[in-house]
């Protein structure tokens, strides 16, 4: 809500850009509606809004089991986006992301998560039908995909398999997130993510210098992220 009313944490003192589930979900937190029940729940609601954003949420889920670490991903994810498969495009990618942390490969990832991920959205008894949406990254193998059929519009399904398509294909972080913008369409949020799991699997000495000198603010997310850094090495 200050972000969206006082440009807080933008990166140039003004908001340039918001989605309209994002929106609309921040005008009900502003009503009163509980945090969990503002984002949209129609089909029609699966942007990738709770994508982008969910990632710092795998250090406080780092070492809960499996069924928390679904609960409050449902629960954040649902803050601006609650349909399910916002909730399971999210959950993957905490998990893969969880799974880099460690120190496993991400070939091995990814054929971990076929099993494990699936068997879990099984016990939970969702729609087999929502689950089935998963098919290329649970069943099938991504990575022998074409570029053109790799999707990235805003889509919260397109911008998952994006992420973990540029990934699997590319062997150092300069090539993921360049990867992942070339593909057009919603290029940042798509290098974003995908610049997530690779900035976890590479390590910020990967990170090209002349692109931390150009992010916005790049003063005060450095210090966010130490104090993160202490926050979670007193608990």
């Amino acid at each position: 809500m200050k972000w969206k009313h006082e440009n807080y944490w933008t990166p140039h003192g003004h908001v340039f850009d918001i989605g309209i589930a994002t929106s609309q979900a921040i005008s009900r937190l502003a009503k009163g509606e509980k945090p969990e029940l503002a984002g949209g729940f129609d089909e029609t609601d699966n942007g990738n809004g709770s994508l982008m954003r969910i990632l710092p949420l795998l250090f406080y889920l780092l070492d809960k089991p499996i069924q928390e670490r679904y609960d409050i991903t449902k629960k954040v994810s649902s803050i601006t986006h609650g349909h399910i498969r916002s909730v399971i495009a999210c959950f993957y990618y905490l998990e893969f992301a969880r799974q880099i942390l460690l120190g496993k490969d991400k070939f091995e990832i990814y054929k971990n998560l076929k099993i494990e991920f699936s068997n879990h959205l099984t016990s939970l008894a969702i729609n087999p039908t929502e689950i089935e949406k998963f098919e290329r990254l649970l069943k099938g193998d991504i990575v022998k995909l074409d570029e053109d059929e790799i999707q990235s519009s805003g889509y919260v399904l397109h911008t998952l398999e994006a992420s973990i398509w540029c990934l699997l294909t590319t062997d150092n972080y300069s090539e993921a997130v360049l990867k992942a913008v070339n593909l057009g369409s919603d290029t940042d949020t798509t290098g974003a993510v995908t610049g997530g799991l690779a900035g976890l699997l590479y390590g910020l000495d990967d990170i090209p210098n002349k692109w931390l000198l150009q992010i916005a603010k790049y003063d005060d997310i450095e210090n966010l992220a130490k104090r993160l850094n202490e926050k979670i090495a007193s608990h």
